[in-house]
């Protein structure tokens, strides 16, 4: 196999483990309670939650509109329209939420994964940075935003930036070792 061949199966093995460890961090943190309130929603695509089922989506549809204010309602059922790959009515419904809690950073960054999943980047970025600016210790927002600006938006420099930011806010554990070996990728990559 000739040298440039193999750099070129390297860096893509790197940026499809990169990618996985990404979606695995992120489903996972996603996924975490925020404040003893409502989990955010994860897709299932082979994960291991159950998949939503049909009676419960109606079920949270109805309590929504039996109280369309109930914010805690509009979060569920936009998570449950996440898990679902439902992604307009999740942003339907996160909007709403969001219209009645603006400052929930965990809702906004749930928002910016589905403008993302419906290929809206310049939105996703929207979201995730206002979820950071609202919550200045939100790992999620800023991990997500470096994979939106690299990925998507073909953002290098930002990516880089928002890489960075993620580490001063998360500083150990799995995601924080990928996002350094991200930093230093992408800093060989700019030089």
């Amino acid at each position: 196999m000739k040298k440039e061949n193999v750099i070129i199966l390297l860096v893509v093995t790197f940026v499809a483990g990169f990618i996985i460890g990404a979606v695995s961090g992120i489903k996972f943190y996603s996924s975490e309670k925020a404040g003893g309130t409502i989990t955010q929603g994860q897709p299932v695509q082979g994960g291991s939650q159950p998949p939503v089922s049909a009676d419960e989506i109606a079920r949270v549809e109805a309590a929504v509109k039996s109280d369309p204010q109930n914010v805690q309602s509009l979060i569920t059922l936009g998570n449950l329209y996440f898990d679902s790959n439902q992604y307009p009515k999740a942003i339907d419904a996160y909007e709403r939420a969001l219209a009645i809690d603006p400052n929930n950073a965990d809702v906004r960054t749930d928002l910016g994964i589905m403008y993302r999943a419906v290929k809206d980047y310049d939105r996703a970025v929207k979201e995730f940075r206002e979820a950071a600016r609202i919550n200045p210790k939100h790992p999620n927002s800023r991990f997500n935003l470096g994979i939106v600006l690299e990925n998507d938006k073909k953002d290098l420099k930002g990516a880089l930036a928002a890489f960075e930011d993620f580490v001063q806010v998360e500083s150990s554990g799995d995601r924080a070792a990928t996002a350094r070996a991200e930093i230093e990728r992408l800093k060989g990559l700019l030089k």
